[in-house]
């Protein structure tokens, strides 16, 4: 259904190719994941597939690549709408219409399907996302994660044979993100759609694929084969095969059930060892005072209902916040409220015991830094080098810090590229480390793993903690579990603008199976939350003995 044939990409004033060579074959109904570190090619690969490299993008693509038969050279995208649907990494980019009816038939008007196949097939889209609820509204008022359902479902509407989608689950809780991808296992299974996606939480995606591409640096050669083979020599992948690689267990697991009938002899051998839980604060002290303060908090929009209904919650120095809940429950308003940026309908937000919003904006920008969803708003620079400089001058901070903490969380990356051209991930980190580099008071993140690969969450997640520990206020709002299993103190679970549940990150993630990580679901009852956990309690009880085994 989908044909490489030696394909090279290279964008215009680029040193080297984006891709290089890539040469394969995706039969139709297979569900093939694409997987790789921050900027290796997987958008390039997913564009490549649907036209828009380099119709839309520009550059030079070498090769040819066919969907369904057609060359993508002689045919533009707006010539595949029938044949392939594309979801990108940023829904809001994509809409073309103001409402979700609207924007759900946008693709059948486009074929001229009749009137009433297109009712029926909105209906039936809105329902296998879960949309019912919101199909009269604004685009532009639904959450990050409703507008990636409906840019899911306008795909879904046209009943393409092919469906290429990046990163769909990146802006969706747990229970909306298992919804999708049920959904795409459907169809793969019983219409026979192919379907390529590439996603960095491969936690939620690699049971349900048939087969893996990785990619590694750009240039270099790809693999692809079944799932567990490929992983287990990718440079990146899930907890489960980490585990199953620290456990030596072959063949490598991919799902939590596969792993769970593995574990028994790893469970014994770990015994009644407690899991090292990191200590809150600077060393074994408790956190310090309140730094961020909401009393009473309530917010809604225009007329519609609460969002935010009488929040009470503290952001303490020297620890990390993790915000949780289902999309649409409050968490990014809570943030801009905790930030300033957003004036309480009622109740009141206080920094260090005085009102948020009393200071000027230049001193709330410095006590208060706050990370968006779209961290590009915030680049306006012709280079990464030059955002770094304008970053260390505006926060105060010494020459290079900026450009320093970048390259903890992205090695090597050129100082010179256009912001522009870097990919989700990468400006999300030139973002982290301009926000964070004049060490303001609380740090505000929502949801900053999004197009961040393992190594890059692990390199964030050590970064959060100096902060924490250097007494920095750290509030975070996230859908990845893994994540904040790896890296909060707490955890704070919002549910229709309501605070239901507040408790150490432990307490909450192991009594509930929507936020366990993987490792605890393979090595319950015990309360292991991370692979390093693991890995220090087994470096810790020393060598195997000679009939001892772990498989």
């Amino acid at each position: 259904m989908i044909t490489f044939e030696k394909v090279s990409v290279r964008y215009s004033g680029a040193p080297s190719d984006t891709l290089t060579d890539v040469d394969l074959v995706l039969p139709p109904g297979e569900f093939c994941l694409v997987v790789g570190p921050t900027g290796s090619g997987k958008t390039t690969l997913l564009g490549a597939a649907t036209g828009h490299v380099p119709h839309f993008t520009g550059g030079l693509l070498r090769g040819r690549v066919l969907v369904g038969g057609r060359d993508t050279r002689t045919h533009p995208p707006r010539e595949l709408a029938d044949v392939v649907g594309a979801v990108g990494q940023r829904p809001m980019d994509g809409f073309v219409t103001d409402s979700v009816e609207d924007e759900m038939a946008f693709v059948m008007e486009s074929l001229a399907l009749e009137a009433a196949v297109m009712r029926r097939r909105v209906e039936e889209t809105l329902d296998l996302l879960g949309l019912a609820d919101v199909r009269r509204k604004s685009l532009a008022e639904l959450s990050s994660g409703q507008q990636q359902r409906v840019a899911i479902g306008a795909a879904l509407t046209a009943h393409p044979q092919v469906l290429v989608l990046d990163e769909p689950t990146s802006a969706l809780d747990p229970g909306a993100a298992e919804e999708v991808l049920a959904a795409l296992h459907r169809l793969v299974h019983d219409l026979g759609v192919t379907v390529l996606l590439s996603e960095h939480r491969l936690e939620r995606v690699v049971q349900y694929a048939d087969s893996v591409l990785s990619l590694t640096a750009p240039g270099q050669p790809l693999q692809y084969g079944p799932p567990g083979d490929v992983l287990a020599q990718s440079l990146v992948a899930p907890p489960v095969v980490a585990l199953a690689k620290l456990a030596g267990w072959s063949p490598v697991p991919v799902s939590v059930r596969d792993a769970r009938r593995l574990a028994p002899t790893l469970r014994k051998r770990l015994g009644d060892a407690a899991p090292a839980i990191r200590a809150p604060g600077n060393g074994d002290r408790p956190p310090r005072a309140a730094v961020l303060s909401a009393r009473g908090v309530w917010q809604r929009y225009r007329r519609g209902p609460a969002v935010l209904r009488g929040v009470d919650l503290d952001v303490r120095a020297g620890e990390v916040l993790a915000v949780m809940g289902r999309n649409g429950a409050g968490k990014t308003t809570l943030l801009s409220a905790l930030q300033g940026g957003l004036k309480p309908e009622r109740g009141t937000v206080s920094l260090d015991g005085s009102p948020v919003r009393a200071a000027t904006s230049r001193d709330r920008r410095r006590s208060v830094s706050l990370v968006p969803q779209e961290p590009g708003d915030l680049l306006y620079l012709d280079t990464v080098h030059a955002e770094c400089a304008q970053a260390d001058g505006e926060s105060g901070a010494a020459a290079g810090i900026t450009l320093a903490l970048l390259s903890r969380l992205i090695p090597g990356l050129d100082e010179g590229t256009d912001p522009r051209d870097l990919s989700e991930g990468q400006r999300l980190c030139l973002v982290l480390a301009i926000q964070m580099a004049g060490l303001p008071r609380a740090v505000l993140l929502d949801e900053p793993t999004r197009g961040l690969d393992y190594a890059a969450k692990d390199r964030l997640t050590e970064i959060l903690i100096d902060l924490a520990r250097a007494g920095t206020a750290v509030a975070l709002s996230s859908h990845d579990v893994e994540f904040v299993a790896a890296t909060a103190d707490r955890v704070v679970v919002l549910s229709d603008g309501e605070i239901i549940a507040d408790a150490p990150t432990p307490e909450v993630v192991l009594s509930s199976p929507t936020y366990a990580p993987q490792v605890a679901k393979i090595l319950a009852p015990a309360s292991w939350l991370t692979v390093r956990q693991v890995e220090a309690a087994l470096r810790a009880r020393g060598p195997l003995a000679s009939n001892e085994a772990l498989r």
